[in-house]
């Protein structure tokens, strides 16, 4: 069996055409620009290649692209107060602050300060409690990229047995979430799961969220699963995910690639939800397509 890939990349340019015809539609119909504001405090590298990307991403999309760059030396103070001016800008229809933040700021307080109605980025506990209830959330975009990802390749996910492999706040959890929003059987495995590798092989999808290079072998994947790689690891021999991809690919039924596979759609999911928040904003329907 040689495994269908799922092409992220691709998959994350159709997603981001959808929202530039959203945006489009906004502006000439209402006179609305969804806005985006991206605050990256001190100059870690990694940090400043994404919001670069971020930033251009938004632009392509004809939307409001708004950077704020502040020294690693910012208070905890000022950045409250820059999040407060934003939360009050109603040109800004969704707000993310960069992680992680410089020592002596505390995320949690940084992150529940944005309001909620403008969280894109999914992290304020208000939403974090929606989206476990079922409620209307706005949803953390890796999460909302596999599961728009998974639908896409496999259709109804309904009764299916879904394995998530990592505890994470940021993609473990709400990925579960999601999973059990459609219908599917849910086990959330992690570092003290007892033979973790009999648990994942009953899966017919396996989400696999830890940060441990090719941690996942053909041996853990029931045939004809479906495989969704969250993992990005450097390594010596360049970037790798979390699964063996070769191995696994001769056993799987789909999986993706890392790079070129779920990456490409948290940016792409950034500006769906940064859409659907400047809709709910001015009460006008959520837009097809880019929400669950």
């Amino acid at each position: 069996m040689t495994a269908d890939i799922i092409d992220g990349k691709a998959f994350a340019a159709g997603l981001r055409n959808k929202v530039a015809g959203h945006v489009a539609r906004l502006v000439a119909d209402h006179g609305i620009t969804p806005g985006l504001a991206v605050v990256l405090v001190g100059d870690d590298p990694a940090s400043d290649v994404y919001v670069r990307s971020k930033g251009r991403m938004t632009k392509a999309a004809g939307m409001l692209s708004v950077e704020h760059r502040l020294p690693a030396d910012t208070t905890q103070d000022d950045l409250l107060a820059l999040v407060a001016r934003l939360n009050a800008d109603r040109a800004i229809h969704g707000i993310l602050v960069q992680l992680p933040l410089p020592k002596g700021i505390d995320e949690a307080r940084v992150l529940a300060t944005i309001l909620p109605a403008k969280d894109v980025d999914g992290f304020h506990i208000s939403n974090v409690g929606l989206l476990a209830v079922g409620q209307r959330a706005m949803v953390p975009c890796t999460p909302l990229g596999c599961i728009l990802m998974l639908r896409e390749h496999l259709g109804d996910l309904s009764g299916l047995d879904a394995v998530v492999i990592g505890r994470s706040n940021i993609v473990g959890k709400p990925m579960a979430q999601l999973l059990l929003g459609e219908n599917c059987t849910v086990t959330l495995a992690h570092s003290r799961t007892r033979d973790l590798a009999g648990v994942v092989r009953r899966a017919d999808i396996v989400v696999a969220a830890v940060g441990r290079p090719c941690m996942v072998t053909a041996d853990w994947i029931k045939p004809g699963a479906t495989v969704i790689d969250v993992g990005i690891n450097r390594t010596d021999a360049g970037l790798v995910g979390d699964v063996d991809f070769a191995g696994v690919a001769a056993v799987a039924g789909a999986i993706t690639p890392v790079p070129g596979g779920v990456g490409p759609m948290t940016i792409a999911c950034l500006l769906a939800n940064t859409v659907t928040a400047c809709c709910r904003a001015n009460g006008l329907p959520e837009p097809m397509g880019l929400t669950l």
